[in-house]
């Protein structure tokens, strides 16, 4: 019998798409743990990280901000030297999952539904410009407490999507309301106001105007619209202050529902900020019963009306 210490068997090192699993993981765990302790400051910091990476996916502004919660601006590699900048020797790469499309494999038996592409999710890492060194990056315009265009072109999105926008002298003291393809804002607001009011009602249009769709909550419907009007006004720069709700409202009871609420929050925002950014043509909006709840949503079950 050979003496000698026994080898030990190693253990295998997660996979990215298992790292990132964690982390996504841990990000809401965390955020549902602060929120069961009466505290929103976790919540509206992740609204603020929406505002900044509106482009990204719920998923991965999870991610990002698990890794670097002062992230402000991330791209890849390659589009970082693209842009006169490199990322800094030493500099640990950002985890995200991106989608990607595989096409079909060229063999004769292939079936019918192998002749279209397949769409799967591979884990690729981004860096924060804050890793990067080398040109600056041109300053996008502060709008600061005016909306400014931002505001012509919210109004001008919306009637694009078959929603109806209209003034009303009184409200019965409502800012604004939605009606299920008409929206009413009370005529004399300041500008910046206005802004908010109109984002906050377009959001209730999308999420939860739908014919045949179950809602939430109306606490749940109002913060989930307020949410979405406080990343909109931050995306183009408003002064927000003390407008954001107490988002502790947004949590009933479970991490799965706070989740979807917060999928929707992002979907919703993504879609009004690409309106009012200048950079889409408001005919190619979304219309509002295209944002669909998400399977989160679905399976978490939430009813109410």
């Amino acid at each position: 019998m050979s003496g000698g210490t026994p080898k030990r068997a190693s253990t295998p090192s997660p996979s990215n798409a298992e790292r990132a699993r964690d982390l996504s993981e841990s990000a809401l765990a965390q955020l549902t743990e602060q929120l069961e302790a009466g505290n929103s400051e976790q919540f509206t910091a992740f609204l603020n990280a929406m505002s900044r990476f509106h482009k990204y996916s719920f998923g991965n502004i999870m991610l990002i901000i698990a890794q670097r919660p002062d992230a402000t601006h991330v791209a890849g590699f390659h589009t970082w030297k693209s842009l006169g900048r490199t990322v800094k020797k030493g500099e640990k790469g950002l985890l995200i999952i991106a989608p990607m499309l595989l096409k079909p494999k060229e063999d004769e038996d292939k079936s019918e539904s192998q002749d279209r592409p397949r769409l799967r999710f591979r884990a690729v890492h981004v860096f924060d410009i804050a890793q990067t060194e080398g040109d600056p990056l041109p300053e996008p315009a502060k709008v600061g407490g005016d909306p400014g265009e931002a505001l012509t072109r919210l109004e001008a999105a919306i009637p694009a999507t078959g929603i109806t926008l209209e003034d009303s002298e009184d409200l019965a003291g409502a800012e604004g309301v939605s009606t299920g393809g008409r929206i009413l804002i009370r005529s004399g607001q300041e500008p910046a106001e206005r802004f908010s009011t109109i984002v906050h009602e377009w959001a209730h249009e999308l999420l939860h105007q739908i014919e045949g769709a179950e809602r939430p909550p109306k606490v749940v419907r109002e913060t989930e619209a307020e949410a979405v009007a406080f990343v909109v006004g931050l995306s183009i720069g408003l002064d927000t202050g003390t407008a954001s709700a107490d988002y502790i409202r947004l949590y009933q009871g479970d991490a799965e529902t706070l989740a979807g609420s917060m999928d929707r929050i992002q979907k919703t925002a993504a879609v009004i900020i690409e309106a009012v950014s200048g950079d889409t043509d408001p005919e190619k909006t979304p219309k509002r019963d295209r944002v669909a709840t998400t399977s989160v949503l679905a399976k978490a079950g939430r009813t109410g009306r």
